[in-house]
């Protein structure tokens, strides 16, 4: 959704390139960058001294094991790959070192193993992007003489850099000027150098900076180091790795530009964020433009006024408008889940929308999120819209008595939840603040989570399969300072999930590398390499896909399993999740009765006793479920992986009926009123155009079938089929027609 926003913006700076010269060298430089740099200079020269003192030979083995001299503190990355050759030094972005992603120009440490990344593999594009941002922010330091506070990579491609520029409102007439200091710096070829410092030095060094000194106390522990790199004239507090110097950038473009936060929180300063894009060569940026003009014309915003879908006001923002045929669509793909609930096991349940304040005291939401929640003053009492359902899911489960034989139990709620997000970041319907989603709490036993994870899985697979969609897995675990709970379950609950995964896309749990040694999968990026090569050698077969571990990602209350999509233009998108919670049954102290082995194993374990006082009761595990995730955000998504061109099962404008002739009109409508009895959505062109031109408008209008009544249909009481490609499949009678589309539909087809 990124690249649809930027497109238009894109669009126009494209048109006012060239038009407002900007001579660089007559703008002064900003005050602080001298001492800054001095500073840099002089712990750098150090650096390099220590460096030198401990070179010593070493070992790098590359991926055909093939094995290199080195020294340690002085070779690089780089200076391997010019050994090889100068193409593969100018193709590679970054370098792994033992697993870990590694600067090309910095000096390899020990006996190591080496990978030459290039802009192909993901993570090195997003390498890329980062380095970017830097030749970004210089250019904001050197036209506009920022302040700046951070500049990441974006997850979809390209990134951003956000600054104070001392209350200047950075405008679409900076961008040339911008553009002019970015392309200052890569003719530079400035080197990226990377100084490790103590944390006391990085803070004085950025200390004419509150926003680089505030993230440098907060992130760095005392007595610590961090990294801070610099090229040319910046020098930015940064992780890395970066690219190895300035001149790799090839080809960047100023794409928008937006007002944001200080680490995203109102009540703090106010900064002018730009966006770019860039690549390390010009063809890159050619076929980007051509995926942002396809982009753009499927922009979910521009589709939705096409084809009178959905409707925005600014006396509701955030909250969307449905014409009649975009609820169409949403009723369609909200009883499209419901099938499935009711095959799957599923009860949907109806919870209020209003609560009190003690609720979300009760589940911890309160202290975390009551600032995104809509309150409401109710006979003096704090009240809010819920913005998500589970807490009341937790009170129905309290409301009774449960045993072992009642579990799983299966709650799902289309209810609707409201969320106050900031102005700012509302967008479209991939940003809204009133929704509903198909959310659903599945109340489980210990024993039953592995099983329930795969029907799980199985639900999200076949949904997906029916949009078209590649979907992949990443498991999220604890994150060491933010989790509640015992640690012996939060280790269990991952290693059901990892297995539960593991069965799913038909990976062995443990599997033997070429030496015979046997390696536990994990979804570490070296397993993941490891098993493929055994895969491409054929030593087992290929699994479904193969699942990646998102390590310290985990939401307080317990692991889970995050699930993007990728649509047809390979975008990537976070719908689906599925979140085991210790967290929630242990707050609204949920309970149900054990089954004589279950209270028996867990006394022999030590954990018998029971919760709250009853000896025979034991605490569910709750498994948060969400497929489509917002519908909203699903219907966005969707229009835009089809391109506004709905499948038949789901499209609201489905049958056209077009008479020959006004003489046919009534055979027509006759014909119209059997497929609008049968349930579908149907509509009869009984104009004065000629029957070419109703023809093309009922394609251009996307209708999925256009049905042609002449004399000799109506006579036979048949239909003259054709389909908005402009397929023509014969005639059929009436009642063979809709049986077909009847088929077509209950069936989910793609076809159509």
């Amino acid at each position: 959704f990124f690249f649809g926003k930027i497109f238009f913006a894109f669009v126009r700076l494209m048109s006012k390139k060239g038009a407002k010269g900007v001579d660089l060298k007559a703008l002064p430089k900003a005050s602080f960058i001298e001492q800054r740099n001095a500073k840099f200079d002089a712990l750098w020269q150090k650096q390099c001294a220590e460096y030198e003192a401990k070179a010593k030979p070493i070992k790098v083995t590359m991926p055909d094991n093939s094995v290199r001299d080195a020294e340690a503190w002085k070779t690089s990355p780089l200076d391997i790959a010019m050994s090889i050759s100068k193409g593969l030094a100018e193709k590679s972005i970054v370098a792994r070192v033992n697993e870990t992603l590694w600067d090309l120009g910095r000096p390899l440490e020990e006996d190591c193993s080496l990978e030459l990344l290039d802009f192909e593999e993901p993570a090195a594009s997003e390498v890329f992007w980062h380095s970017s941002s830097h030749v970004l922010g210089y250019a904001m330091e050197r036209f506009l003489q920022c302040k700046l506070s951070i500049g990441p990579p974006l997850e979809g491609g390209g990134f951003f850099y956000e600054a104070d520029s001392d209350g200047r409102a950075i405008s679409e007439e900076d961008y040339s000027g911008l553009e002019a200091a970015c392309k200052e710096l890569v003719g530079q070829k400035a080197p990226f150098q990377r100084l490790v410092v103590a944390k006391e030095d990085a803070v004085d060094m950025f200390s004419y900076n509150p926003f680089k000194a505030t993230i440098l106390k907060d992130k760095v522990p005392e007595g610590g180091f961090c990294t801070v790199y610099k090229c040319g004239d910046l020098v930015d507090p940064c992780r890395g790795p970066h690219v190895v110097n300035t001149s790799r950038v090839k080809a960047l473009a100023v794409t928008k530009n937006s007002s944001s936060y200080f680490q995203g929180k109102a009540e703090n300063a106010s900064l002018q964020r730009v966006y770019g894009i860039a690549f390390p060569n010009n063809d890159l940026m050619k076929q980007w433009k051509q995926f942002m003009e396809q982009a753009a014309k499927a922009d979910h915003r521009n589709v939705g006024k096409q084809q009178s879908l959905w409707y925005f006001h600014e006396f509701a923002p955030g909250c969307s408008f449905f014409y009649p045929h975009g609820a169409r669509i949403y009723n369609t793909l909200v009883d499209f889940i419901k099938v499935q609930y009711r095959r799957r096991g599923f009860d949907e349940v109806m919870t209020p929308n209003v609560y009190s304040s003690k609720l979300w005291e009760q589940s911890g939401h309160w202290a975390h999120y009551a600032e995104n929640m809509f309150k409401i003053e109710i006979e003096k009492e704090i009240h809010s819209l819920k913005p998500m359902n589970c807490p009341g899911h937790m009170l129905l489960f309290a409301s009774k008595a449960k045993s072992y034989r009642d579990l799983p139990i299966r709650f799902a709620d289309f209810g609707v939840l409201h969320r106050n997000e900031l102005s700012g970041a509302l967008s479209g319907l991939t940003r809204v603040r009133r929704f509903q989603q198909d959310d659903a709490h599945i109340f489980v036993r210990q024993d039953q989570i592995e099983d329930e994870i795969i029907r799980c899985l199985d639900f999200v697979a076949f949904v997906y399969e029916i949009f078209g969609f590649q979907f992949y897995l990443n498991l999220s675990t604890r994150n060491p300072e933010k989790w509640l709970g015992d640690l012996k379950i939060w280790d269990d609950a991952e290693s059901r999930l990892a297995k539960a995964m593991n069965d799913f896309c038909k990976i062995p749990q443990e599997f033997e590398d070429f030496s015979g040694a046997k390696i536990k999968y994990d979804g570490t990026p070296a397993c993941i390499r490891t098993f493929k090569k055994l895969v491409e050698n054929g030593k087992y077969e290929k699994p479904l896909q193969y699942w990646v571990h998102n390590p310290e990602d985990a939401a307080f209350y317990g692991p889970k399993i995050d699930i993007q999509v990728e649509d047809c233009m390979k975008r990537k998108h976070q719908c689906a999740t599925i979140q085991l919670d210790f967290c929630l049954p242990e707050r609204f102290k949920l309970s149900y009765i054990m089954s004589p082995q279950e209270k028996e194993a867990r006394e022999a374990a030590g954990q018998g006793g029971g919760v709250d006082g009853i000896a025979a009761n034991t605490r569910p595990v709750v498994i948060h479920r969400a497929v489509l995730g917002s519908v909203e955000r699903m219907l966005a998504v969707l229009t835009e992986h089809w391109a506004g061109k709905w499948p038949f099962w789901i499209s609201p404008r489905q049958v056209l009926i077009v008479p020959v002739a006004h003489d046919h009109d009534e055979y027509a409508a006759s014909v119209q009123q059997k497929f609008h009895d049968a349930g579908f959505f149907v509509d009869a062109d009984l104009g004065d155009n000629s029957l070419p031109k109703k023809v093309r408008n009922g394609q251009i209008a996307q209708y999925n079938f256009i049905l042609v009544c002449g004399s000799n249909e109506r006579d036979n009481g048949t239909v003259a089929i054709r389909t908005r490609d402009g397929g023509q499949h014969g005639e059929k009678s009436v009642a063979d027609a809709i049986e077909w589309l009847d088929r077509l539909r209950r069936e989910y087809s793609k076809e159509y």
